[in-house]
């Protein structure tokens, strides 16, 4: 049940777990010394919001405890009431991957949530589509202006005739050559191009286009079985092939894309079982917030997903890796739970490497907002993943084929991991975000959550749902969960927007790439 808004004036922390020993101002602009807490402690200093503050009195070396969870150890003696700021945390180890417990304690099943569907685009091969868009994708970057115009022009000319079309996509990328395309590092932007292709939205239909000498061919980018010439149409354009200079190139460009554009405006929305859905989870621009409103609110909205028999993504490696122990524990098996660990080791592997840990996650954002270190901040981010049991895991590029909770590897970058789900067959993403971010993608909907009712008044026509009124017992994470998985369903059918997609707002493309540049 909803419960009257506090008084602004009202000071108020939120403590998560009894065990906690640090709560976080919920107040806008933070709190003054001599404030009283509800929690009964009294402020010694100024405490900004978002920010934490001290329960109880802590020695040099004493635990400091968020979420049930030591998130570091007191640096120096801090009194009751004191600001609890990253300056006084030294953070923990993370934990030995060798140590996570197997499937220990897989979470039984929920009961399943029947009758939710969408309005969809269904594809041959059983997937489902939540827009109806051609992509015209690129071996290498040398073509990248030049599929822009042909975008461009495509749009201009030919797509007001095919009005069942939502969009003409170009999947531009910087990769393709100069690259040393034989290492083990080139899998993955490799089979990240190819699964790219193969998305829900693009309805089978793609157009590549190739300069003609670059390392990376059509062949070897989609495999010759994915270049099928449809009704004696090529499928790929080569630009060096142009006998006639760059209107050439364009011209055959806009040729090859009239037939796809005529078979997709053939395509309508049909009514789809929300099992249907595949949905990617990201945080951006995360604060002290994420993982007491938005992020719980998302984890419970993803149980209602799993309920209804649909597949959950949640990613970002270095944003999970101080919870590895709490996830392989809650794995469906111990063939997850090792597959897990395996990319939680790949990863730690190309950080060594690279000559950074995970401590290097955390941006000056969060920490502005409130985020101590990457251990507060993966006890955060993991709420997306509600609470039922993980049933696989994909690596970065792969697609993901399991229903329920997946684990799909990525790098916690914004851009590269909303690159990679979609790699992985996403068709709806949801971001939550405490700072902001105008993020958005041109291929699926994306959702932005904010964890703070301030964020949502500043930007209240680029954030969809505000989930900052649980902090302020407005609502609560079950009314926001419903409310955010209602909105997914109205997103996905097409009889609702999000304010990314209202005003344009698509990042570019980014691919991963763990190889060497030649």
């Amino acid at each position: 049940m909803k419960t009257a808004a506090p008084s602004v004036t009202q000071p108020r922390a939120i403590r998560v777990h009894d065990d906690d020993n640090v709560a976080v101002v919920v107040n806008q602009g933070g709190l003054a010394a001599g404030a009283r807490l509800d929690l009964g402690v009294t402020l010694r200093e100024d405490v900004p919001e978002a920010h934490k503050v001290a329960l109880a009195d802590l020695a040099a070396g004493d635990r400091i405890v968020r979420y049930g969870t030591v998130i570091g150890y007191a640096r120096r003696s801090i009194a009751h009431g004191s600001w609890v700021h990253e300056g006084l945390i030294d953070p923990p180890q993370p934990p030995a991957l060798a140590d996570c417990p197997l499937a220990t304690a897989p979470p039984a099943p929920l009961p399943r949530l029947e009758g939710f569907t969408f309005d969809g685009f269904r594809n041959a091969d059983g997937s489902v589509g939540t827009k109806n868009i051609l992509a015209i994708a690129t071996t290498v970057q040398c073509t990248a202006p030049t599929v822009k115009h042909a975008v461009e022009r495509i749009k201009a000319e030919l797509l007001p005739r095919y009005p069942n079309v939502d969009d003409v996509v170009a999947i531009a990328h910087h990769y393709g050559c100069g690259v040393a395309i034989d290492a083990p590092g080139a899998a993955v932007p490799i089979r990240t191009l190819r699964n790219l292709s193969l998305n829900p939205n693009f309805g089978g239909e793609l157009l590549l286009v190739s300069l003609g000498c670059e390392k990376l061919q059509p062949e070897r980018m989609l495999g010759g079985g994915a270049l099928k010439v449809l009704a004696g149409e090529t499928s790929v354009a080569v630009l060096q092939d142009a006998e006639q200079g760059f209107g050439e190139m364009v011209a055959h460009i806009m040729a090859l894309a009239e037939p796809k554009l005529q078979r997709l405006n053939q395509r309508h929305r049909v009514p789809c079982p929300a099992s249907d859905l595949v949905v990617g989870l990201q945080c951006g621009g995360s604060d002290a917030f994420s993982g007491v409103t938005a992020n719980p609110a998302v984890g419970f909205a993803a149980d209602l997903l799993v309920r209804a028999g649909a597949t959950v993504m949640f990613s970002e490696v270095t944003e999970v890796r101080d919870a590895a122990h709490l996830l392989t524990a809650r794995a469906a098996t111990a063939e997850v739970a090792q597959a897990f660990i395996r990319e939680m080791a790949w990863y730690d592997e190309y950080l060594r490497l690279g000559g950074a840990d995970r401590a290097a996650n955390p941006t000056p954002g969060n920490k502005r907002g409130g985020l101590a270190n990457v251990v507060e901040k993966a006890m955060g981010s993991i709420a997306k993943a509600g609470s039922t049991a993980l049933m696989g895991v994909a690596g970065p590029g792969e697609r993901v084929t399991q229903k329920g909770l997946v684990f799909a590897a990525t790098p916690a970058s914004d851009f590269i991991c909303g690159t990679l789900q979609l790699a992985a067959s996403m068709n709806m993403h949801i971001f939550t975000t405490g700072r902001g971010t105008p993020y958005g993608l041109a291929v699926v909907p994306v959702i932005k959550v904010a964890t703070n009712s301030g964020l949502a008044r500043r930007w209240p026509d680029l954030i969809d749902v505000d989930a900052g009124r649980i902090a302020t017992s407005e609502a609560t994470v079950e009314d926001i969960g419903w409310e955010i998985f209602r909105l997914i369903l109205e997103v996905a059918g097409g009889r609702k927007k999000t304010w990314a997609d209202h005003w344009g707002l698509h990042n570019e493309f980014v691919l991963f790439n763990p190889g060497p540049v030649t």
